[in-house]
């Protein structure tokens, strides 16, 4: 009997050899199966897939978008690939990762709100078929280097149970980039293991990604998810990235610009090694921000940070943590070469449309998964055709929400201090004219539409979370030998 496995279909570049195959042939059968297998041969292999995520970074802290801040590698990138100038992510980090790695939107599963938490105890859905099992089943070996932010408390929440071969990095949203710590406690992991060793995050995320690459034994293709924690604050970079941004005068400026400079050389590493490893022209490289850059120092983390926060989101009103085109829309580019056009993509995309993309170019049957809110986008990116996706969902959650649909978007503030926004991002993209009072049928339709996706979403986990903890935490008492103390008892 004569077999091939989903992995060598796949590796053959089709999944119709598994027909073939799979049963017992005769003579002629069989020849006809090898000349089968030996056209399928033919075929592109399903491709390595590197996706790269940066932390908090301005739309505009980019060379390729007019920033001051030297990014030569990701540049190199854009200039040979596709920059996706109309590009969407959830205006804060856990939900874009969760869009990301589900193809569907937060408010579908409770993650809508803000971000998990150093004392959260959530986590994403376990019952979600997220993008390295997907991957997994059409065989691929996965792997994630960075920051996971996805869910810590429970180990089942962790990158190893959720698809992963491999995983090395931290599990919350915001650590010491030196020390590996939040709140004083080591967040630093290899698999499942705590780690504990010397140096800057995000240069060991880039060393970490290119061993990773190096010791790929190509019987599979590759699936590297790396994350990095630049430039979230804190604001921390090595003296010598430092030193190159001397003549800025802003601290936090020059900071953040360092930062960013380490995450570019790290890119720069991965593309090497992949270039060495001869993977590099059978790999699609995806680069963008988890949200906009961090304009308001309420949405900057746990770390103190002064009040001149350093982001540039170029054009684009506010930043992280709000509806605004400043919060949502983010630098983005992907390069495959010889398979994406370079030049600008004008289409609309979200970060969920990521999930069904990759799921048609590897070759994987998304069986498992629940409902996607993501489309395939893929001619999109490849050759800037037009966009099969005409609204954008924003965010939906107890508080209001914003939807696009063409060129028109409503940001709503719901509850007793309503505030409704609309504007038209053709003629404003700064959403500097509200238009709301003379589109009131407009405004109406969108609110609707808001209304309805209310009507289908999960509680939000945050506050859940706050409300058991305000609700169901202990009393804390104060020590009374303190007073005793200072009554002189």
């Amino acid at each position: 009997m004569n077999k091939i496995t989903r992995r060598d279909a796949l590796m053959a570049g089709t999944a119709a050899a598994v027909t073939r195959l799979a049963a017992p042939v005769g003579l002629s059968g069989a020849l006809a199966g090898l000349a089968g297998v030996q056209a399928a041969a033919a075929q592109p292999a399903p491709p390595n897939i590197v996706y790269i995520i940066s932390d908090d970074q301005g739309w505009k802290d980019v060379g390729f978008h007019g920033s001051d801040i030297k990014t030569p590698n990701i540049d190199k990138l854009a200039a040979e690939g596709a920059r996706l100038e109309q590009f969407y992510a959830q205006p804060m980090c856990t939900p874009t990762r969760a869009a990301l790695m589900t193809g569907r939107y937060p408010l579908r599963y409770g993650l809508q709100m803000g971000v998990i938490p150093s004392g959260g105890s959530y986590g994403l859905a376990t019952d979600e078929y997220i993008l390295p099992q997907m991957l997994k089943d059409a065989g691929y070996r996965t792997a994630m280097v960075g920051k996971w932010h996805l869910g810590h408390a429970k180990t089942e929440y962790w990158p190893r149970q959720r698809g992963f071969d491999s995983f090395y990095g931290a599990l919350v949203g915001e650590i010491d980039h030196f020390k590996h710590a939040s709140h004083g406690v080591m967040d630093w992991y290899r698999d499942n293991k705590p780690l504990k060793e010397p140096g800057f995050d995000n240069t060991l995320f880039g060393k970490e990604a290119a061993k990773v690459i190096e010791k790929h034994d190509g019987k599979a293709p590759l699936f590297l998810y790396l994350a990095f924690t630049a430039p979230h604050s804190p604001y921390q970079a090595p003296e010598e990235h430092i030193k190159k941004y001397a003549h800025v005068a802003d601290e936090q400026r020059r900071l953040y610009s360092a930062m960013v400079s380490v995450m570019d050389d790290e890119i720069g590493r991965v593309v090497v090694a992949l270039d060495k490893k001869k993977m590099r022209d059978n790999t699609i490289i995806v680069f963008q921000s988890d949200n906009g850059g961090v304009r308001s120092a309420m949405f900057a983390g746990e770390s103190k940070v002064g009040n001149n926060l350093p982001a540039d989101n170029g054009p684009y009103r506010d930043g992280k943590g709000t509806l605004y085109e400043g919060g949502t829309r983010v630098c983005g580019l992907v390069n495959w070469p010889g398979k994406v056009k370079a030049g600008d993509v004008s289409g609309m995309i979200h970060v969920s449309d990521m999930y069904p993309t990759l799921a048609g170019l590897a070759g994987a049957k998304p069986t498992k998964n629940k409902p996607l809110d993501g489309l395939d986008v893929w001619e999109t990116i490849s050759e800037d055709k037009p966009s099969p996706r005409s609204e954008i969902v924003y965010n939906v959650d107890p508080t209001g929400g914003a939807i696009r649909e063409g060129d028109i978007k409503l940001v709503w503030a719901a509850g007793v201090l309503e505030r409704v926004e609309l504007f038209d991002l053709a003629d404003d993209k700064s959403e500097n004219t509200n238009l709301a009072d003379k589109n009131p049928e407009k405004v109406k339709e969108l609110k609707a539409k808001i209304v309805d996706l209310a009507k289908q979403m999960a509680p939000p986990l945050l506050m859940m979370e706050a409300i058991k903890l305000t609700f169901g935490a202990p009393p804390i008492a104060a020590d009374p030998s303190s007073l005793f103390n200072e009554l002189g008892d």
